[in-house]
């Protein structure tokens, strides 16, 4: 899978990024919602293990495709085309 620094994700994604990390106020109801990856394009791991974010979409109508997908061992994953694929986020220090 390839790897993305947390630097190099679209402003959306890192003011989303933030909002996680500070335990934010989240414009969508889904936000924190259990990501099941039916899609098994993650790591398999037990259910509720990962949890979904919106990634605001500058001129969508709706949420988009754009989600950060947070697991409980503190990985995070970033989708811009709503789950077909997927990049692991390297936090920057």
């Amino acid at each position: 899978m390839k790897k993305v620094s947390s630097t190099d994700l679209p402003p959306e994604a890192q003011a989303t990024l933030q909002q996680i990390q500070s335990g934010g106020n989240f414009p969508y109801p889904q936000d924190g919602s259990v990501f099941k990856n039916l899609e098994k394009k993650l790591p398999i791991k037990p259910q509720n293990y990962y949890l979904e974010y919106t990634v605001e979409t500058p001129g969508s109508a709706n949420r988009g495709q754009r989600r950060l997908i947070v697991g409980q061992g503190g990985e995070i994953y970033y989708t811009d085309d709503h789950y077909n694929g997927f990049q692991e986020v390297i936090i920057a220090s």
